[in-house]
């Protein structure tokens, strides 16, 4: 059986995000940007086509089939790969044949429209089985690694040249310490899983601040071939008041000769991205050194066009402090961070002992608010609405400190007390959800403790 060229470094973006898919429009301009940035590999898989994962079983529809066929031909067209995912994993029937019938169907169904490579996902799922198929089987492991084999093997005689992918239960370091999935699992895949079929890992963490080479090589020992990258550092599905602008970082050059490749999970809304796929490009092809900041400011030059308003235009000063506002999941850029320590100075002291530094740190606070309310303006429209509802949160925070601030530098002979018409109780910060979060304070460790009790009109 021939198998597929493993010299063949898989770079690009997965669209495998909980949330609305890409429309056909936004896939297309994706494409395009992939070839000018030399990236190699669109991975559809996402959660929110039914048929995908919720209801595998069912077939696509004539419709359906076009739709994903035009999007399999606009990247051969392109020289991109185009990997179909395939998530059965919830209910899933391991050693039933129909079950894997049905997922050869499937996969018959995409070969059919000029599919070429292909992914089992057995990600987000329970790690459980009906006790009639772990006593088949002796372990998860095992029975996702027969299935696998199974539908390889088929895939592989029709298309000696695929690329098969596969998703472990336990896709991350802290999942295969605690065991995700049963005992040994990740030694169970390098023993029983065909040798030519990628393992894809997220890395230390679901959301790993960094991917150190040590890290891959222990997980290359075990998993007896190298991982392919499913990277989730501008992934926002969890977090709806964020997204991440930030640059690719946190990953040593030398990590590209360790791995079958890195493929981005990013920002659910395709427009929020550009400098994410952007860095990840320069990374891919970068030879001698990376600079994760330099990368950054490279990419919002390229990106500033899409800022241009139908009012005064934003700088590009504007624009980088923006970005360092929505940066990395674990850090802020260096205009964002510089803001908040002087915030934090300002707010420890009392007025009476600020100095110069309170007008440069409030001069920022009304630039960053001029910022957001000016972005209603961007003539890229797309852009506008992926990005309003967070920009709209900071305008207004910077709006509050402001009149805070304001308000302290009048001295002692002002009404000391800060209010706002526009931040009235219950309604600016209220809800549930907001009220819910205020009930644990997760401490420096990363554990949780109750919150020092607070009077609650609901309570009294």
């Amino acid at each position: 059986m021939a198998t597929p060229d493993k010299s063949a470094f898989l770079s690009g973006i997965i669209e495998g995000f909980y949330g609305q898919p890409w429309s056909p429009a936004e896939r297309l301009e994706l494409f395009d940007r992939m070839v000018a940035w030399g990236l190699n590999t669109y991975f559809y898989c996402p959660k929110d086509d039914w048929k995908n994962r919720a209801i595998w079983r069912e077939p696509y529809s004539a419709a359906e089939l076009e739709a994903l066929a035009s999007m399999v031909r606009a990247c051969a067209t392109r020289g991109i790969h185009f990997v179909y995912g395939l998530s059965p994993g919830l209910d899933i029937r391991y050693s039933h044949d129909d079950d894997r019938q049905r997922l050869i169907a499937r996969f018959e169904q995409m070969l059919g429209i000029g599919c070429a490579h292909f992914a089992l996902l057995f990600d987000d799922i329970p790690d459980r089985m009906e006790a009639a198929e772990l006593a088949w089987f002796g372990s998860l492991a095992s029975a996702q690694c027969q299935v696998a084999n199974v539908v390889h093997r088929w895939v592989h005689e029709r298309q000696p040249a695929a690329r098969f992918l596969f998703c472990p239960t336990p896709y991350c370091g802290r999942m295969a310490e605690r065991q995700l999935g049963g005992e040994g699992y990740l030694e169970t895949l390098g023993r029983e899983l065909a040798p030519a079929i990628d393992i894809l890992w997220t890395g230390p963490e679901i959301i790993s601040r960094e991917i150190t080479l040590d890290h891959i090589q222990a997980l290359t020992r075990r998993l007896r071939r190298p991982p392919l990258i499913w990277d989730n550092l501008h992934a926002n599905d969890y977090d709806g008041h964020r997204f991440f602008c930030g640059p690719y970082s946190g990953r040593p050059l030398a990590l590209k000769s360790a791995v079958r490749g890195i493929l981005t999970n990013p920002n659910c809304e395709l427009a929020l991205n550009f400098v994410a796929f952007r860095t990840l490009a320069a990374f891919v092809h970068a030879q001698d050194s990376w600079d994760p900041r330099a990368a950054y400011l490279a990419a919002l030059d390229e990106w500033l066009p899409q800022f241009a308003t139908a009012g005064a235009p934003l700088s590009r000063e504007d624009v980088v402090l923006l970005g360092d506002c929505y940066y990395l999941p674990f850090e802020d850029g260096a205009g964002a961070n510089s803001l908040y320590v002087g915030l934090r100075r300002l707010l420890s002291q009392p007025p009476a002992q600020w100095g110069p530094e309170a007008a440069e740190v409030h001069r920022q606070v009304v630039r960053l608010r001029d910022v957001c309310a000016r972005l209603a303006d961007l003539r890229a429209r797309p852009l506008f609405y992926a990005i309003w509802r967070r920009t709209w949160e900071l305008r207004e925070e910077m709006d509050l400190l402001d009149r805070y601030l304001t308000l302290q530098r009048r001295g002692p002979e002002a009404n000391q007390a800060c209010a706002s018409d526009f931040h009235l109780p219950d309604t600016y910060r209220g809800g549930l959800v907001a009220r819910l979060q205020r009930l644990l304070v997760q401490q420096p460790n990363g554990t949780f403790l109750p919150a020092p009790p607070s009077p609650d009109p609901l309570l009294s």
